[in-house]
């Protein structure tokens, strides 16, 4: 086990790890011990009852964080002609097709996001081992394969999250960093857990959202009330 520094041990010793407390308690402790020489973001953990090994009990999909990451998205896209340059005019940071492939093949993913117009996915495809590990494949599903370019790289350039989960049945994502407004962190966060939610899958039985905690980038995680989720809770 790694050694703790003095600061992570005088944030553990000013905070009960075993207290599971309201969602909007739990986003003022980790903003409150988020003191790293950064802007730490904020994350959102949540242990589902789910097996993501069948089909029918994966969780997945996008959300658009009401008030974004805070994190600059980099956006690249798989397109020719009229979509290219839509996809330019929206923001996009790399645009291509055979030549973006090519680059791609030699390991220079300058992406974050990746978008691709249905036609490109002959060539898109053939870099499913490269993308697919990494989380970037674009799947229709997500709305990463798709003719409206402009509204796909305005989204992701806005705040969309996608979400998938880990073999364990956890999902987790960041919903801003340590410079955010409380409530700014509270309605991401609610956001996420209402996207979660929704894509309960056919095949989860009994208790679908088990565990959930919140934490930053360098600080402990704070147990999270699952009564507090909802808005009107």
């Amino acid at each position: 086990m790694a050694k703790q520094g003095k600061r992570l041990k005088a944030v553990y010793a000013g905070l009960d790890r075993e207290a599971v407390v309201p969602l909007e308690q739990a986003i003022s402790l980790v903003k409150a011990n988020a003191k790293a020489k950064f802007d730490e973001t904020i994350e959102i953990s949540m242990n589902l009852g789910i097996d993501p090994r069948h089909a029918d009990q994966m969780v997945r999909g996008v959300v658009g964080l009401p008030n974004g990451t805070g994190k600059t998205v980099r956006v690249g896209v798989f397109a020719r002609g009229p979509k290219a340059e839509e996809a330019l005019a929206a923001g996009a940071d790399v645009v291509g097709a055979d030549d973006l492939a090519a680059a791609v093949q030699e390991g220079r993913i300058e992406f974050d996001r990746c978008i691709a117009t249905p036609d490109m996915m002959g060539i898109v495809g053939r870099l499913g081992k490269i993308l697919g590990p990494r989380g970037l494949m674009p799947n229709p599903r997500l709305g990463t394969v798709t003719m409206d370019v402009k509204g796909a790289v305005t989204a992701a350039k806005a705040g969309q999250v996608e979400f998938r989960a880990e073999k364990a049945g956890i999902v987790h994502a960041g919903i801003g960093k340590a410079s955010f407004d409380d409530a700014k962190l509270l309605e991401n966060a609610r956001a996420f857990v209402d996207a979660i939610q929704k894509a309960k899958p056919t095949g989860a039985k009994g208790t679908y959202v088990k565990k959930v905690a919140v934490s930053s980038t360098m600080g402990p995680g704070v147990k999270v009330d699952i009564a507090s989720l909802s808005a009107t809770a």
